[in-house]
């Protein structure tokens, strides 16, 4: 094996990591951009043993900001107040109350020279000023000493850039999800990278004997994940150097020929542990000791997230070389930040940037939390050392070795519900995206531990002043734990700590709340009775309790069958009937691999079209008359097994009519022949239509036989320009005609009298013709019959007392 080859040992796993010497990358590898903070510390004072202040004053510019003291073992009893000032507008906030941090590293980190205590941080607006007032407790000890307020500028450079030119400077960190898997390919043999005999590589450098049985030859039959993306040229890129701008640095890099340096498998090469920075003396470059085993196979693919360079972390900042590893992911702790929850997401990068940037002002090797994420639920790398492995962050104090701490970036507490009110930073209740993105990080690592997220883990104190904890002594946590249970403290908030049953549920899986929401024909989901009804092409939609990021395929069952596959973030799909009924059911795939099935629903593939039970049918109705336009009505019924959708008249004109219509007032042309046309639409877009062809004609009094006195008028208003009207009781018009139906049509006024009406003989109604105003061609009576046959109508003048004329323009006939 070649010198620098350092093997990331495992049970028929190995990841050969080989130092070169060069310009740190494969060329073209995107290199990351550094993001300089800037922490400035300002003093407070006062005279009095329990006051500390710091007036109102400008600053540099700032966007999160903690008050921190000497001691780290040192307890503030008292209350921290700070308020700050916009940069944009210049106004200054309201009074913020801070609470002690949370978050803690172990003794043997807490206990280094340097090691400040501090508050919790608090996020602002972009800032130019603070004002900071410390009071202690009543009967309270005096305030610890060293008090500062600590200003964190998550982007020094671009800070001054804006404040030289009042311009944007470019180049601004966009986090940039990084693929997240572990993976040794099953038939992957790593192989050695020639490298430079000068390269500064230790000689101590561990080689694979001193690894353990797996060599370089040895193929890696343990793959904890044989679907991880190889390097875009197939072959290993080499890993960038994230702490150097400059490509032509000499410093060692390292490459894995198993998995691309993105991959959060891949421990960190020497190079990246060991980063080149101006200024830094030489230092022995170690391997980890013991080496971290590779991480156990797991079904469950790691969530995607920004990598530590995605978020621009700068490298020479943490202390240099690699953390400190446990055995295996045993309990997850989820704590929240305690910042704020006024952020924008585009702004979680910076925060996370500051989170680092205090942490070590504070003295901490490394930002404390091993993953952290934001409302959107984005996923961030914290501690350095590669995230599938068992970095000991520096989160829950005497329980940081063999557990993982996630950040829920923000603030989760519920003041009315108990949690303390040493803070007035309003809390909030966590989003369904942040719980989703917990729950999947949660799955993938104790996924590598073999423990299921409902369980429990046991873990061993290893601090010797937690309050309610023994040193030494073994405690049984639930799998999923909020910070809380293993350190005195409020954290996460109670409204996120309600939520951890949920992120337990999630993360085991399977999918819970599955259920299909409808089934979409051509026209929406529509039913008859409880069954869906479509055509052969439906949209099936569906929704789960469980986030869909926990999610890696859902499937629609058509009667039992896989009809159609979609990603889980998918909530519908197009699937593809045969006609008649059938169940339709989704069987959402969870990324453990568990599979959850919804209760099937009837789904009705209608592909029969309406029918008429009762054909069209015209006839005259009352209304006003003209030559274009007689009135008529069509009746009729259509039917469909499974409901109509809509109807409509295609002719003589178009009209919409409701689904359930029976009759549809239209009109005819004169002595012309119309088709009545009707279209049927149902549920499932079948279509059927039906017709009937009449022919309306006008005949004129002239074509009457008169008795009594009848006069002629002329006028427009009038059919043909004229009509006949008698004021003499009794006088009578009698026609004579063929047809189907028939109309008797008059002219109405305020001094039009009564008719009587008889059919072949028979009477059959008064009718009166007083008006408030004047009308005219007025179809005042009708009569039809199912055939066509000849028929006589009869009107007499009744005479009436005042008003005893009657004006008539003839009937209108139909067949």
């Amino acid at each position: 094996m070649a010198a620098g080859v350092v093997l990331v040992g495992g049970a028929g796993a190995a990841v050969a990591l080989h130092a070169s010497s060069g310009g740190g990358g494969t060329a073209g590898a995107r290199q990351p951009r550094v993001v300089h903070t800037s922490v400035d510390s300002l003093g407070l004072t006062g005279a009095a043993a329990d006051e500390r202040e710091l007036g109102a004053r400008s600053t540099k510019p700032f966007r999160m900001l903690a008050v921190s003291w000497s001691d780290a073992h040192a307890r503030l009893d008292g209350t921290v107040r700070v308020r700050t000032r916009s940069s944009a507008t210049g106004r200054w906030s309201s009074w913020q109350k801070l609470a002690a941090a949370d978050a803690l590293p172990d003794p043997a980190e807490q206990d280094r020279a340097g090691v400040r205590g501090a508050t919790a941080p608090l996020w602002t607006t972009p800032s130019d000023g603070v004002q900071v007032r410390v009071r202690g407790g009543h009967g309270a000890r005096a305030l610890p000493a060293g008090l500062t307020v600590d200003l964190v500028d998550p982007d020094s450079a671009h800070s001054a850039s804006r404040s030289e030119d009042g311009g944007e400077a470019a180049g601004a960190a966009t986090p940039a999800l990084e693929p997240a898997a572990f993976s040794v390919a099953d038939d992957a043999t790593p192989t050695e990278t020639p490298t430079d005999t000068a390269s500064s590589v230790p000689e101590d450098t561990p080689t694979a004997a001193d690894s353990g049985p797996a060599s370089p030859s040895d193929p890696a039959s343990d793959s904890p994940g044989s679907n991880t993306p190889e390097s875009p040229s197939g072959s290993p890129s080499a890993a960038p150097d994230p702490s150097s701008s400059d490509s032509s640095s000499a410093a060692p890099t390292t490459s894995a020929t198993s998995t691309p340096p993105s991959t959060p498998g891949y421990l960190p090469s020497l190079s990246e542990a060991y980063p080149s920075c101006p200024g830094a003396s030489a230092m022995p470059q170690t391997a980890p000791s013991p080496m971290p085993a590779a991480p156990r196979t797991t079904a469950v693919p790691a969530p995607p997230m920004v990598s530590r360079a995605g978020w621009g972390a700068d490298e020479c900042a943490r202390d240099a070389g690699y953390p400190d590893y446990g055995s295996t992911v045993k309990v997850v702790f989820v704590h929240h930040t305690d910042t704020t929850n006024a952020y924008s997401c585009a702004d979680s990068p910076a925060i996370v940037r500051s989170l680092y940037a205090l942490h070590l002002h504070q003295g901490w090797r490394d930002i404390g939390y091993n993953f952290l994420v934001d409302k959107c639920g984005t996923v961030f790398e914290g501690r350095f050392g590669g995230a599938a492995l068992p970095v000991v962050g520096a989160q829950t104090y005497g329980f940081n070795t063999d557990s993982m701490g996630i950040a829920a970036i923000g603030t989760y507490t519920d003041l009315s519900g108990g949690d303390s009110a040493s803070s007035t930073i309003p809390g909030a209740a966590p989003t369904q995206a942040m719980l989703g993105s917990i729950a999947r990080i949660t799955a993938w690592k104790l996924g590598m531990s073999g423990i299921s997220p409902t369980a429990t883990g046991t873990l061993t104190e290893g601090a010797k002043d937690s309050y309610g904890f023994t040193y030494g002594k073994s405690y049984t946590l639930n799998a999923v734990s909020g910070h809380r249970n293993g350190f005195a403290t409020d954290c996460p908030g109670n409204q996120l700590y309600a939520k951890l049953a949920d992120i337990r549920t999630y993360a085991a899986g399977p999918a819970t709340g599955l259920a299909v929401t409808g089934v979409d024909g051509p026209y929406g989901a529509t039913k008859a009775g409880t069954a869906y009804v479509t055509g052969t092409k439906a949209t099936v939609r569906w929704t789960t309790g469980t986030p869909a990021t926990l999610l890696s395929g859902t499937e629609i069952l058509v009667d039992g069958t896989p009809a159609a596959k979609v990603s889980g973030s998918t909530s519908s799909a197009a699937v593809t009937l045969a006609a008649g009924h059938h169940t339709v059911q989704i069987r959402a795939t969870h990324i453990t691999g568990k599979t959850a099935t919804s209760a099937p629903v009837t789904v009705i593939a209608d592909t029969t079209r309406p029918t008429y039970p009762t054909a069209p049918s015209a006839a005259l109705r009352t209304g006003t008359v003209n030559t274009t336009g007689i009135p008529v009505t069509v009746s009729w019924k259509a039917a469909d097994d499974n409901g109509l959708h809509a109807q409509a008249a295609t002719s003589p004109t178009a009209a919409t009519l409701t689904s359930s219509a029976t009759g549809w007032s239209t009109t005819a042309k004169a002595a012309t022949s119309t088709q009545f046309t009707l279209k049927a639409t149902d549920l499932a877009g079948n279509t059927a239509t039906a017709s009937v062809t009449r022919t309306a004609t006008l005949v004129q009094e002239s074509a009457a036989k008169a008795t009594g006195s009848w006069a002629k008028r002329s006028g427009t208003s009038y059919l043909g320009g004229y009509s006949t009207s008698s004021s003499s009781a009794g006088a009578t018009l009698t026609w004579t005609f063929k047809g189907r139906s028939v109309s008797w049509i008059a002219s109405r006024a305020s001094t039009s009298g009564q008719v009587k009406v008889y059919l072949d003989g028979t009477y059959q109604s008064t009718v009166d013709l007083k008006s408030a105003t004047t009308l005219y061609r007025q179809a005042m009576w009708t009569k039809s019959w199912s055939t066509s046959a000849q028929h006589t109508v009869k009107i007499v003048v009744v005479g009436t007392s005042g008003r005893p004329t009657v004006t008539t323009d003839g009937i209108a006939v139909l067949n």
